[in-house]
């Protein structure tokens, strides 16, 4: 394995390499829970968790305190990824440079879709009293 893989696999779940969601998504997949499961636990609708793991939501300072009780995980392993938490994928396994590439470009891209969707709400609610003007 390369040195920059090592690198790589010790911060996994790291805040560079990992967001929130992707945390959440681990420790509730090593607590055997389905995202489901983890809803009805929290009493949360099923499309906050995805919201959650899909980083389109951030749960409330409380759901946080419950989700790294409930997940047995450290609260700043799942805020941060440092700490106790998920251990990572098998670290022999060799991560090729192609897929920390393609994993980087979703990472942008996603984080894309989150000012793409700010703006677009910026700008419905400009036609919308665009329109409100025009009708009065």
């Amino acid at each position: 394995m390369t040195k920059d893989a090592t690198a790589e696999t010790a911060n996994w779940y790291s805040e560079p390499t990992a967001t929130f969601g992707d945390r959440l998504t681990a420790a509730r997949e090593a607590a055997g829970l389905t995202s489901r499961d983890l809803a009805q636990r929290l009493g949360v609708r099923l499309k906050t968790v995805q919201a959650w793991e899909n980083d389109m939501m951030e749960p409330r300072a409380n759901r946080v305190q419950m989700l790294a009780g409930m997940l047995n995980v450290s609260l700043i392993w799942l805020l941060t990824g440092e700490g106790a938490g998920v251990v990572p994928p098998d670290e022999r396994r060799e991560i090729p440079e192609e897929a920390v590439e393609l994993l980087a470009e979703m990472r942008e891209v996603r984080a894309g879709f989150g000012s793409l969707s700010e703006r677009l709400g910026r700008l419905e609610a400009r036609l919308k009293l665009a329109l409100a003007r025009e009708a009065a």
